[in-house]
């Protein structure tokens, strides 16, 4: 699995956003657009715990926006599947995010579950440059916290030293 200080991969996918026939689009890291970007990946679509996960990082949109933080999901299934999800789905009709077809990028970065052959659930929060600040994978069976994804997403964008459990607006830690 790629890890922090690596380079993101450079990628074009193709991509859902939305649940209408004119949510399919591509999506491309190929040109910087100045802002972090979070990207998640989930095993598969028609599951039970990962609409959760997707209906939670779509509730807190405003709050990655504020901190100049685009969101991107995806898993190794394609964009008519993410579309066909997305319209069947009454929680995931909203979705403002795109959800990515993986199937090439889930390799290069090392998320595949050699036994399910689907992505981890994995996170990483890649820098306006392109360099992966933090990365995390969960077991399958276990849904990821966003707030956690926020909480270090605000530790590092402080360019500080911060303590365990540490919450944007508390103090860090200051080395004489």
């Amino acid at each position: 699995m790629l890890n922090v200080g690596q380079k993101f991969p450079t990628f074009s996918a193709k991509a859902c956003v939305g649940s209408n026939d004119k949510s399919l689009t591509t999506v491309s890291n190929e040109k910087s657009t100045g802002r972090w970007t979070v990207y998640f990946f989930y095993p598969k679509d028609f599951t039970f715990i990962c609409p959760t996960e997707l209906v939670e990082f779509n509730r807190r949109l405003a709050d990655f926006n504020d901190r100049d933080c685009d969101v991107v999901g995806g898993s190794t299934d394609n964009e008519y599947s993410h579309l066909a999800w997305c319209k069947s789905h009454d929680d995931l009709k909203g979705l403002k995010y795109p959800l990515i077809g993986a199937q090439r990028l889930a390799f290069d970065l090392g998320i595949v579950d050699p036994v399910e052959n689907v992505c981890l659930r994995s996170t990483f929060l890649v820098d306006p440059n392109g360099v992966i600040q933090w990365a995390a994978s969960y077991p399958l069976s276990v849904g990821r916290s966003v707030d956690e994804v926020l909480r270090v997403l605000d530790a590092v964008q402080s360019d500080e030293l911060c303590p365990c459990n540490w919450k944007k607006g508390e103090a860090t830690i200051k080395v004489a």
